[in-house]
């Protein structure tokens, strides 16, 4: 087995570093389906997975839900809203679906944006216009086929009540839109 020269590992260091202080810490994987009620047998039956929160992005057309487990971490689940084609590239690449992201939350956003240009990454899908929840991400191009979140929420989300599973894939949910996972 060939060692990787020094040359090549010295620049994948920095940036953890780097985000290490801003206070990146894992936050949650999430796996995306054509339907999360086929993600549910192993996730949660499975598993063991108890819901955390849950609902719609109308805004980027999915719907998600967030299983909690003993140890307190999370899987996310998603699913494509009626008529969005927001996974449409992802589906194509994984038909089944499968890992979709990872995230991780930092304190400052801006400053994680600013430092990650610094060092030369090409940063996707920058949202700061609702402080509930302001996010960027680097492509899986740069990032070994992976999509990784970062982001920085006011924990507004997490809070979501009484509500059910069957609320959730039911569109009821915290920021439901009213139309039924298929």
């Amino acid at each position: 087995m060939q060692e990787p020269s020094s040359d090549a590992a010295a620049p994948r260091n920095e940036p953890i570093q780097a985000l290490a202080s801003f206070g990146a810490k894992f936050d949650h994987a999430a796996v995306a389906s054509r339907r999360i009620r086929d993600l549910l047998p192993i996730y949660h039956d499975l598993l063991g997975g108890m819901l955390a929160m849950g609902g719609d992005n109308i805004r980027v057309g999915y719907r998600a839900l967030q299983l909690r487990y003993a140890n307190g971490n999370r899987v996310e689940l998603m699913e494509p809203l009626e008529g969005s084609h927001f996974f449409d590239t992802f589906f194509e690449r994984n038909n089944l679906g499968g890992l979709h992201h990872v995230t991780f939350k930092v304190d400052d956003i801006e400053l994680v944006v600013e430092a990650m240009r610094a060092m030369g990454y090409s940063l996707t899908g920058l949202f700061l216009q609702d402080a509930s929840w302001l996010e960027v991400f680097l492509h899986p191009r740069e990032a070994f086929g992976t999509l990784i979140q970062l982001a920085q929420g006011d924990g507004s989300y997490e809070d979501e009540g009484d509500m059910t599973l069957e609320d959730v894939l039911a569109g009821h949910g915290t920021r439901g839109n009213g139309a039924p996972s298929p």
